[in-house]
C-alpha cells in the first residue's frame, strides 16, 4: 500500500523545495519573484513556445517545438539541478553523455539477425501523467511541485519536441519499458538497445515474436509501433543500425557506409578548391557538421580531418574560399 509521505506537508515546504531547485537565478530573480514566475509559466506555457516545421526526409512533416529564453533557462536549469539526479535504463543510448551512436551499432555487431522497429509519433505519444508518474513520482515530489514541474515541460499535455527537457525526460519515461526489454532478452540472449524512438534487437531469434512483444507492451504504454519502419537484416547483407553499418567487412566495428564517405570528401575537395558553386548556398556549415559526424565514428581518417581544419579556419576567416589543393 503506497502512502502520501507529504501528506502533511506545508505551501512553504514546498515552495521551499523548488527555490532550491535554482530553477531562476541571478540577480532579477529575488525569492519573491521566483514563484509567481514559475506559475505563471506553467500555467500558460503555450505562450512560450515557437513552432518550427521541418521536412522529413521519407515526406511529411516534424514540428519542433523552441521555447522562448525565460522557459528555455528554466528547463535547462530543472534539467540540470534535477532530472539528472535520475539515471535512466542502461539500454537508453540517445541524450545520455558519453554514449554516442557507435555505441550504440557496436551492441549489436556480428549478429546474425538484427532487427530494427520504430515508435510512431515518439514524443507525441508521452504525456502529461507519465512525465508526472515517472519523472516527478510522489515518492520524490509533493503533487503539487510535481504538478508544476510538469506542467513545466509539457505542452497541450504533451511533451514537446525541442524543448531542453524532453530529451532527458522521454528516457526517464521508457525507463520501465527499457527495463522490462532487457530483462527479457537477456532470458533469450537478445541484444537490445534504443536510441529515442529507434528499438534494435539482434542475436539469433524469430522476428515475429520479439516484434509482436514489443507492439503489446508499447499498446499497453498508449504507444504504437510504425509498423513501415520494421528493418530485418540478417548476416548475410549490409545490416544497419541507426545510420551506420554494424558488419562492416573490415571487422573493425561499426562504420559510416563507404558511399556516404566517398561522396563527403568528394564535396569537401571540390570546395575547398574551387568554392561553392554558381547559384549555390554556401554549404560549407553542412560539409563541417558532416566531417565532424564522420570523424566522431572514424577518428583515423587523417585526409577529412585536415580537410575539416582547412574548412574551419576558413570560417574563421569571414569564409574566403582557398584554391589549393588538400592533398
Amino acid at each position: 500500500m503506497h502512502t502520501d509521505i507529504w501528506k502533511y506537508a506545508s505551501f512553504k515546504q514546498y515552495r521551499e523545495m523548488l527555490l532550491s531547485f535554482g530553477l531562476l537565478a541571478g540577480p532579477d530573480w529575488p525569492e519573491s519573484r521566483v514563484i509567481p514566475c514559475l506559475y505563471a509559466l506553467s500555467n500558460h506555457p503555450e505562450a512560450h513556445y515557437r513552432t518550427h516545421v521541418i521536412p522529413k526526409r521519407g515526406g511529411g512533416v516534424r514540428r519542433l517545438y523552441a521555447s522562448d529564453p525565460l522557459l528555455k533557462g528554466v528547463q535547462r536549469n530543472l534539467l540540470r539541478h534535477v532530472l539528472e539526479g535520475f539515471a535512466p535504463s542502461k539500454a537508453a543510448m540517445a541524450y545520455r553523455r558519453g554514449i554516442s551512436l557507435k555505441d550504440n551499432a557496436a551492441l549489436h555487431c556480428g549478429r546474425r539477425v538484427v532487427l530494427g522497429l520504430d515508435i510512431r509519433n515518439f514524443f507525441d505519444s508521452i504525456t502529461f501523467p507519465m512525465v508526472l508518474g515517472r519523472a516527478f513520482p510522489l515518492a520524490y515530489f509533493p503533487r503539487p511541485v510535481g504538478v508544476l514541474l510538469t506542467s513545466l515541460c509539457c505542452l497541450k499535455e504533451r511533451l514537446p519536441q525541442g524543448a531542453p527537457t524532453s530529451p532527458y525526460l522521454s528516457n526517464l519515461v521508457m525507463k520501465p519499458f527499457d527495463e522490462h526489454m532487457l530483462a527479457w532478452c537477456r532470458e533469450r540472449d537478445i541484444a537490445y538497445s534504443r536510441y529515442c524512438d529507434d528499438m534494435t534487437f539482434s542475436g539469433d531469434f524469430d522476428p515475429a515474436e520479439v516484434r509482436g512483444k514489443v507492439s503489446g507492451f508499447l499498446e499497453a504504454m498508449g504507444m504504437e509501433l510504425n509498423r513501415e519502419k520494421t528493418k530485418v537484416q540478417f548476416s548475410g547483407s549490409r545490416q544497419m543500425v541507426t545510420g551506420l553499418v554494424a558488419n562492416d567487412a573490415s571487422g573493425a566495428g561499426p562504420s559510416v557506409p563507404r558511399e556516404y564517405r566517398r561522396t563527403l570528401r568528394r564535396e569537401m575537395y571540390q570546395y575547398l578548391k574551387f568554392g561553392p558553386g554558381p547559384g549555390e548556398e554556401d554549404c560549407g556549415a553542412r560539409l563541417l557538421g558532416q566531417a565532424q559526424y564522420v570523424l566522431s565514428i572514424h577518428p583515423e581518417d587523417a585526409w577529412l580531418r585536415r580537410a575539416a581544419g582547412d574548412l574551419q579556419a576558413n570560417r574563421n576567416t569571414q569564409g574566403s574560399i582557398p584554391k589549393g589543393d588538400t592533398k
